[in-house]
């Protein structure tokens, strides 16, 4: 079967042949006339030699090419002939009948350029001629970019580019066809630059050679002689149309649809083809015939190629193959070598070639066949002529040319020509990656970015947005290698930004930001930036000055915003924005390493393998893959669809084959600056700083270069004795150094040697000696003076001749010739010069040096080149020139920087150095964010604004810049306007500003998310939480706290408004009333709908910004972001002018509330709450709603961290605060300290262990139920400066080891007083009787002190003194709130009827505790009304505002009532009068204390004994418990007992009766009968004697009857426990004193009572006492002459006094004589007692001996006996003169003189209980003295006894 291909050149043959013949030349119709045209000839011998093959692929392309190109080139052909021809080859390359693995392929691909390019035809009219053009531009499209493509020349490609161009630029013809040219360039050049990749970079003799033949001209298409000659001449019949040969670079990846318009030139012609045919091409589609014959055998060899990829050549076609394609896959070894050894073997004839075809093409108008017509494959190899493929030399030539075309200083180029060089550049640095190609990158560095630079200037848009563009591509791939071309280009785009220039099209500016926000993009452009530019000594601060740029450029002058403006804002968010995210991923990597650190470890092994085969199988795999494309794409021959797809396909000529390309591996250059390749922050900061010196430096050498050295060398950066060599290298290295100030400092005589250094400076070995020059004085500016000229060139020849190798006969000639060179420059280029002379010609100059070299001549070509060179560039003086010459001189030295190693570009991993930028950019870049924000009102802006704020808060809290998040929070507060705005206004504002909602929302997540880091800022936050507060826009669960006084356990911190005070005073609200109508008047009265509205949506705002989550939250808080949220808080105190008590009770609120959360970590936090809290109790003056909310969050704290061993016992101690408080203050909370300390013994009873805290507990307990004054201890004196004593007094009551406990706490317990505390007993002694030895004993360790003393001044002494001889504790009661001491009654009740919470270290404190109690209670606490009304506080003046914010705040709080009237005052509901409840109440007090009481008294026994018992087992050190009846006297049943005595006096009969009752069951209760004499003498003395002198008082008037009733229970009593315990008695020396002392009281009882009552019943009981002692022999004494002892006649001198018959009644039968009788009226007058210390006035009187002892020394408070040195005191006859004078001192009438007075003492409530004197009887002294009374009275008394005598 016939091929189909051998069918389509049939087709063709006949069509153009039909068209030859239908010309009116050859209608002949002759055989011969055919035979003898060579057209027709041609096409009949090919004819026939088709019509004998099968295979198109065995005919010879040429063969089959050449008639139809010979009709191409034929100047006699019309253009649609000439058309029909193109478009037959267009076809058959189209369908890809020229195999490209033939022998014989290049050739013919050769032939078809030469015969396109050089195209001539018969031109008709301009239309017509124009479709012809189009044809040439579509084959020749076809033709680069087929897979044959591949086969042309350098020369061939550069004259088909040069084709396109002319046809692009010759504006005679139409835009169409200019157009179409146009996109024809663009895919060419597509093409050739996505196939760079695929060439070498030769040998640098090759690249010369190759340069000089390719040149192509950029003027050269307007020049063109033979279009311009012919197109002006009047349509001539016939012209010739040619297009000259040229040359180009690189390609662009636009991919063109897969059509038959690609790239806009229509490949095929519709009127010569039939429909299918069309179609077929147009899609395509293979078809069945001799078609792919060609695309077989290269499938088949790429198959081999893959399958056996190292064996031999396997066939000839296969090897063909290799040599022409070198396709994808494995190479065969010497197949690869050959193809490469190729080029340098066939470079000598390729060079001839080179030159016969140029110069036939342009000179030979006839056409010649420059090779012939060789067909055979033999004679091709055989001559060794092979054509190179086309490679880099066409590409560099093309790039060349492309950039000429892009100088705007060449008149030639027009605008249209620098556009389409502008975006054919574009294409091509798409395409390509030139950089490592130094041919290419030679040019991008000078002349390209040059052009660039100069097209940013120009007024015409799309040059500036083509150029912009292209800057773009070049730095993005490039900068490593532009250094400085990128500093000039950022400082261009500076200035255009920056520009005030008015007529400067504003897109100018929109494309320059444009153009900085998408380089800033480039992933590390700006960390390279900054580390390159920044960071470089001798470079402008890029980075630094874009931002400063940016963030001016982002706030809007008119406060309009424009597309300007928020191009900068994205400009400085690149930064932002590329940080946030290496800072989410680091985050991210951190927290996946975390969760699969186990899993990490196991795929690290396979991660590690699976590279290793990449990289191993890395290029076969990828080659593989294009070989398997390859062949099915060439199978189906595809009209070509876009240049950059086709260089993938093609494989001819490529040089890149079998090269698993070493990316570089070579280290990366490091600038000497650094120390290594990733500098440290640190390094850089060094750098930084030593750059800013470098450039004061600078500035102060460019003014004086001497000051500007010594600055340097005071900086420490030049050495301090002038270091020349170092000097002259900083006058080289520094560019900003001033050039005329340069030559003047090393011009100076004085640095003659400096001026040596700076020559050795240069290199100038090998340079001509005006080349030379030219480097040396563009270094400084050559100063005007010939003497200093003179020294500067003579320095300058010397160095050069040495260096050379001394090239002249002499220095001196080296000199002359350097002048000479100087004065040749000026002559030919100074203005001045020129304007007088004609610029010296080079035989003058020759002339002027005839014989200066040593008498002989110069080298006459140098002075030629020398001459040359000095007049076509002039050597430029630095700082005398302008325009384009200063402008190419400051090029030149750019050039010269960036080739030192000043120029090397270090490139840093993206993210190295984020750290160092935000801290750069943060400021500026907040700053312009919060103004765009706050002028924007489009959404989108202020949402970008928002996300900016988010990132800078991420970003700043991954490296912990709190400065940067404290700013931003400020920021975002501002926009909220919560601080801003009224309290009034805030809800409707807030509710319908969209903006701050947002602000506000951001604020609160970022606050939530990052609170970590926040400080300063937390200031703010809660400030705006403290407006929301006041607003009411918070949740109701912020704003309700606990309490404990309120019966649902909740009170809110806000009040309600009563609606009389709404917001307005009453004048104005009756002003209003009357200056408004009816119907306004009601629309004042509620808000309106849109303010609803408005603050509903603020309280979903709110809602939603969840700000309670800060307090939740604050757990997880670093503990110093905490800490300042607590400063924060504590803010807000009473110091401040704008203070008000309701928004300081929430900030503590919310304060106590964080304490709670963080209670894991409370002690870090303590002491700063303590303190806050001790400056709201202590110091407040007066109570208000903020001291109560203090006192109950102090509490609530208490209860909360007591179970946390760490902190509680510091959070009792704190608990002294409240003892510290004012007292009226304190009375003021009682109930609600109460109440909570209830609470608080409920819940952590269990958790208190140490003395120390239940002192305190017990001592508050007492202040707030019983209304005591607190311990002195804790009184914070007034005269202390320092507000803080309070604050110390934990540290001063801090903690102490057990046994220092009762020296150091700070108080002395009951049994303190009773007994000594924990020591060892001493044998009673004579020595006890020292400076504390009295009855009066005093609490608290710092009194004694005589600083204490002198530091209270003229005060008296803070402290009671305990008298032991009183019921009462003496303590002076204040007014006290009832449902607080009912509360605390409750509380001790708690304690006491769980034994598990009676303790030793709070059993004392107890038991004082409910004697306090029981004194408060007395009489039902009526004391308390008599003060009541004035002491009552106006609830309305509780809580208020101490200077008002404003009108409407005024006016806000000035709410009407408050909101709980019945709080903070005691008992107001009971103002008018005792309600009968109340006495109910008090009773039920009174009869639980007294059962308390005698639980405790009943089972004190047993307690001490079990813990007695649990001491021993354990064995701890410190205080020894013992059970026995002394310790339980002193310390439980006498305190127990005086209690109980006490509530015997209660003016109710009923407490009285029970009280009675209760005392009488335990004095007889069976544990105290293991008592012995002193302590039952004890009970007389300090129990039962002061209940009787207490009951003699008018103690209830109203119950006479009652009262008679109890003094006689008690006279009863006092016999029964006489009786009871006499013979114990007995045995106390002081006995005879105790019983006169009854008998006192039995005659004061006699006379007390009204009713006969008492005077029956006491000489009844007397009878009883008297006949038992004297039946027990008590009165009886052998040794008396009467047979009674003493006693006997005392008693009834005693008993006469009252009941003068009762001795005859009980005793008829002894008479006993009263010799004593006469004295009788001396005993009634009234005697001092002596020693008279009974009488001490003042707490302050200093102790003197004689006062009554106090429990002795060590703590004994039993009366002590006499010691065992005296005798027993009843037998001695000595005795009675001392006992009869104590009779007589002892009050003896009817009206007992000592105790009025003392009744008068003891009135309830009477004065402070130090001025009493208690003892009643000198008997008394006596049995409470350790020896008997002296023996030798006063003076009074020695005056007495002679009577008695």
């Amino acid at each position: 079967m016939v091929d189909k291909n051998i069918y389509i050149v049939q087709g063709e043959i006949c069509t153009v042949v039909g068209a030859i013949k239908r010309n009116s030349r050859w209608n002949t119709h002759t055989p011969l006339d055919e035979e003898q045209d060579p057209l027709l000839n041609s096409f009949s011998h090919l004819k026939e030699i088709l019509n004998n093959m099968k295979e198109l692929s065995d005919v010879e392309p040429n063969i089959f090419l050449r008639p139809f190109l010979e009709v191409v080139r034929s100047e006699d052909t019309t253009g649609p002939i000439t058309g029909l021809a193109l478009t037959s080859v267009n076809k058959f390359l189209s369908y890809g009948l020229i195999d490209a693995n033939h022998e014989a392929a290049a050739e013919a691909i050769e032939n078809m350029a030469d015969a396109v390019t050089h195209a001539r035809f018969v031109g008709t009219d301009p239309a017509s001629d124009e479709v012809v053009l189009m044809k040439i531009l579509q084959v020749l499209r076809t033709l680069l970019l087929t897979p044959v493509g591949a086969h042309l020349t350098n020369e061939s490609v550069c004259e088909i580019m040069q084709s396109c161009f002319r046809i692009c630029f010759e504006m005679r013809l139409s835009e169409l066809l200019r157009k179409s040219a146009e996109h024809t360039l663009v895919d060419m050049v597509q093409l050739l630059f996505s196939r760079l990749p695929q060439f070498k970079e030769e040998a640098k003799s090759f690249v010369g050679a190759n340069m000089k033949k390719l040149k192509m001209r950029a003027g050269g298409m307007s020049e063109s002689s033979k279009w311009k000659k012919q197109k002006r001449s009047p349509h001539p019949p016939r012209h010739m149309v040619r297009s000259a040969s040229g040359g180009l670079e690189q390609a662009p990846t636009t991919t063109l649809s897969n059509n038959n318009l690609s790239g806009g030139v229509p490949f095929i012609e519709q009127d010569n083809l039939s429909a299918s045919d069309s179609v077929a091409s147009s899609m395509s589609i293979p078809t069945d015939s001799g078609l792919d014959t060609c695309s077989k055998a290269t499938s088949r060899e790429d198959l081999t190629d893959l399958d056996q990829s190292s064996s031999a050549a396997t066939t000839p076609s296969t090897e063909a193959g290799h040599l022409y394609t070198q396709s994808e896959g494995r190479q065969v070894e010497h197949a690869q070598s050959a193809s490469v050894e190729s080029i340098p073997e066939v470079l000598e004839d390729g060079e001839s070639v080179t030159e016969h075809s140029d110069s036939a093409s342009l000179h030979d108008m006839d056409y010649v066949n420059p090779r012939g017509v060789r067909f055979t494959p033999q004679q091709t190899q055989r001559d060794g002529a092979a054509l190179i493929p086309y490679s880099l030399p066409c590409l560099r030539e093309l790039f060349r040319f492309l950039i000429s075309l892009t100088n705007p200083h060449d008149r030639h180029n027009t605008d249209a020509m620098m556009h389409m060089g502008l975006q054919l550049l574009t294409v091509a640095l798409e395409a390509a990656h030139i950089a490592p190609y130094q041919s290419l990158l030679g040019l991008v560095k000078d002349e390209l970015c040059r052009h660039l630079f100069q097209l940013l200037s120009v007024d015409r848009m799309n040059l500036y947005a083509a150029s912009i563009r292209a800057c773009f591509l070049l730095f993005e791939s490039m900068r490593g290698h532009l250094k400085f071309q990128l500093e000039m280009y950022l400082k261009k785009l500076m200035n255009i930004i920056t520009s005030e220039n008015m007529k400067m099209p504003y897109e100018m500016k929109e494309m320059a930001l444009e153009a900085l926000v998408q380089l800033s993009r480039i992933p590390s452009f700006v960390t390279e930036l900054y580390i390159n530019h920044d960071c470089d000594f001798y470079c402008s601060n890029l980075f630094e000055d874009l931002t400063k740029l940016l963030s001016k450029n982002a706030f809007p002058v008119s406060g309009q915003l424009y597309t300007t403006h928020l191009l900068s804002l994205e400009a400085l968010l690149t930064v932002i924005d590329s940080t946030e995210a290496h800072c989410q991923a680091k985050v991210l990597n951190r927290t996946t390493q975390q969760d699969h650190s186990a899993e990490m470890v196991l795929a690290e092994g396979e991660c590690s393998t699976n590279d290793r085969t990449d990289t191993t199988t890395g290029t076969p795999i990828v080659n593989s893959a294009n070989g398997q494309n390859v062949p099915e794409a060439d199978s189906v021959p595809l009209p070509p669809t876009s240049g950059h797809l086709m260089a993938e396909k093609m494989r001819l000529g490529r040089q890149d084959q079998e090269e698993t390309e070493p990316a570089e591996k070579k280290e990366p250059k490091k600038p000497h600056r650094f120390s290594s390749c990733l500098p440290d922050s640190q390094e850089l900061l060094d750098i930084r700083n030593k750059k800013k010196l470098l450039n004061s430096g600078t500035e102060q050498f460019n003014q004086k270069p001497k000051k500007g050295i010594q600055f340097l060398q005071e900086k420490g950066l030049l050495s301090s004795p002038m270091d020349n060599n170092e000097v002259a290298q900083w006058l080289r290295e520094n560019p900003r150094l001033d050039k005329k100030q340069i030559g003047e400092f090393i011009s100076d005589r004085k640095y003659m040697e400096l001026l040596d250094s700076f020559v050795n400076t240069f290199t100038f070995r090998g340079l001509r000696i005006d080349e030379a020059l030219r480097l040396y004085l563009e270094a400084f500016r050559l100063p005007g003076e010939a003497p200093v000229i003179h020294r500067l060139l003579e320095t300058f020849t010397d160095t050069w001749h040495k260096v050379n190798g001394s090239p002249f006969m002499t220095n001196d000639a080296g000199f002359a010739l350097a002048y000479a060179v100087i004065m040749l420059n000026t002559d030919q280029h100074n203005n001045n010069v020129r304007k007088q002379n004609i610029p010296m010609t080079i035989e003058q100059f020759k002339k002027n040096l005839k014989g200066v070299n040593g008498n002989t001549d110069f080298d006459q070509d140098m002075l030629e080149d020398i001459y040359n060179a000095i007049k076509n560039e002039e050597i430029v003086m630095p700082d005398e020139q302008s325009g384009l010459v200063k402008e190419n001189y400051v090029w030149n030295v750019l050039l010269h920087r960036g080739a030192t190693s000043e120029g090397v570009f270090l490139h840093v991993p993206a993210g190295s150095y984020d750290h160092d930028l935000f801290t750069m950019t943060w400021g500026p870049t907040i700053a312009a964010l919060s103004y765009v924000f706050d002028k924007s009102l489009d959404d989108t802006i202020i949402q970008k604004a928002i996300a900016g704020f988010r990132k800078c808060a991420m970003i700043s809290a991954h490296y912990g810049f709190s400065d940067v998040f404290d700013n931003l929070i400020i920021s975002l507060c501002k926009f909220t306007t919560l601080s801003s705005e009224s309290v009034e206004n805030l809800p409707t504002v807030f509710g319908s500003n969209g903006k701050a909602q947002i602000a506000a929302k951001t604020m609160f997540h970022l606050a939530h998310r990052h609170g970590d880091i926040l400080r300063e800022g937390w200031k703010n936050i809660m400030d705006s939480m403290l407006q929301l507060f006041r607003a009411e826009l918070l949740p109701k669960a912020m704003v309700e706290v606990e309490d404990f006084v309120e019966p649902n356990g909740t009170i809110s911190l806000q009040r309600e408004e009563t609606p009389s005070n709404r917001g307005e005073s009453a004048v104005l609200s009756f002003v209003n009333w009357l200056t408004l109508s009816g119907a306004e008047q009601s629309g004042q009265r509620g808000p309106s709908t849109e303010n609803q509205e408005a603050k509903q949506a603020a309280m979903l705002c709110i809602k939603q910004c969840d700000p309670e989550k800060l307090i939740t939250e604050s757990k997880f808080l670093q503990l110093e972001s905490l800490q300042e949220l607590m400063k924060a808080l504590i803010s807000v105190t009473p110091d401040e002018e704008t203070y008000d008590e309701e928004d300081a009770a929430f900030c503590l609120e919310m304060l106590l509330r964080i304490v709670m959360e963080n209670r894991d970590r409370v002690s870090c936090v303590w002491q700063t709450v303590r303190d806050h809290l001790c400056h709201l109790c202590v110091q407040a003056t007066e109570s208000c709603f903020l001291v109560e909310r203090a006192v109950v969050g102090l509490i609530r704290l208490a209860i909360r961290l007591l179970r946390r061993e760490d902190i509680s016992s510091q959070v009792l101690l704190s608990l002294r605060l409240l003892l510290m408080m004012k007292p009226h203050v304190l009375a003021r909370v009682s109930r609600e300290v109460a109440y909570g300390l209830h609470e608080l013994l409920k819940t952590n009873a269990a958790n208190i262990h140490c003395t120390d805290d239940w002192f305190t507990l017990f001592a508050l307990i007492e202040c707030i139920g019983a209304g005591i004054k607190p311990p002195a201890s804790f009184k914070v004196t007034s005269t202390t400066p320092d507000i803080d004593t309070g604050a110390q007094s934990d540290s001063e009551l801090s903690f102490h080891h057990l046994s220092e406990v009762s020296l150091d706490r700070g108080y002395t317990s009951d049994s303190e007083v009773y007994t000594e505390h924990g020591k060892s007993r001493m044998p009673r002694s004579v020595t006890d009787v020292d400076v504390t030895s009295s009855g009066w004993l005093v609490v608290g360790k710092d009194d004694l002190d005589i600083s204490k003393v002198a530091a209270s001044g003229s005060k008296t002494l803070l402290n009671p003194l305990v008298n032991q001889y009183s019921l009462s504790l003496g303590q002076d009661m204040g007014f006290h709130d009832t449902k607080s001491l009912i509360k605390c009654v409750e509380s001790l009740s708690f304690i006491v009827r769980d034994a598990a919470h009676v303790t030793p270290e709070n059993f004392e404190l107890c038991v004082k505790a409910i004697r306090v109690f029981v004194e408060a209670s007395l009489n039902g606490g009526y004391r308390t009304y008599e003060k009541k009304k004035n002491h009552k506080y106006d609830s309305q003046k509780s809580r208020v505002r101490r200077k008002p914010r404003d009108k409407e705040g005024a006016s806000r709080r000035a709410k009407a009532s408050s909101q709980r009237p019945s709080r903070s005052h005691s008992d107001d509901e009971e103002d008018e009068g005792v309600p009968a409840s109340y006495h109910t109440v008090s009773l039920q007090v009174s009869q639980d204390l007294l059962d308390l009481m005698h639980t405790l008294h009943t089972r004190a026994s047993s307690i001490y004994s079990s813990w007695a018992e649990e001491q021993r087992r354990l064995e701890p050190v410190g205080k020894k418990i013992e059970a026995d009846s002394q310790t339980l006297w002193t310390s439980c049943w006498c305190p127990l007992l005086q209690g109980i005595a006490w509530l015997c006096c209660d003016a109710r009969r009923l407490v009285r009766m029970q009280a009675l009752t209760y005392l009488q069951r335990a004095l007889l209760v069976h544990d105290l009968q293991t008592l012995d004499a002193v302590e039952w003498e004890s009970c007389f003395n300090k129990v039962l004697f002061p209940l009787l002198t207490k009951l003699l008082d008018n103690i209830s008037p109203a119950d006479v009857c009652g009262m008679e009733e109890t003094r006689m229970r008690a006279c009863t009593l006092l016999s029964k426990v006489f009786l009871q315990h006499l013979s114990p008695l007995l045995s106390l020396s002081t006995f005879a004193a105790l019983w006169l002392t009854i008998l006192d009281f039995m005659d004061k009882y006699m006379h007390a009572g009204s009713s006969d009552l008492l005077l029956e019943a006491i000489p009844e009981s007397l009878k009883n006492m008297l006949l038992v002692m004297d039946t027990a022999g008590i009165f009886h004494s052998a040794d008396s002459r009467t047979g009674y002892s003493d006693l006997w006649e005392i008693t009834w001198e005693r008993i006469d006094c009252f009941l003068p018959n009762l001795r005859e009644e009980l005793f008829k039968q002894t008479v006993i004589p009263q010799p004593v009788e006469l004295v009788q009226p001396a005993a009634l007058s009234p005697v001092p007692v002596p020693a008279s210390p009974t009488e001490p006035k003042t707490s302050s009187r200093p102790v003197s001996p004689q006062d009554p002892p106090p429990p002795s020394t060590n703590g004994t408070d039993r009366s002590s006996p006499v010691p065992p040195s005296t005798p027993p005191m009843p037998t001695p006859v000595k005795m009675s003169p001392q006992i009869s004078s104590s009779l007589i001192q002892s009050p003896t009438s009817q009206s007992p003189l000592i105790l009025q007075p003392l009744a008068s003492h003891l009135q309830v409530g009477g004065v402070p209980p130090m001025s009493l004197p208690i003892i009643l009887n000198p008997a008394l002294i006596e049995a409470s003295c350790p020896v008997p009374l002296l023996p030798t009275p006063h003076p009074t008394e020695h005056s007495d006894t002679p009577q008695v005598k």
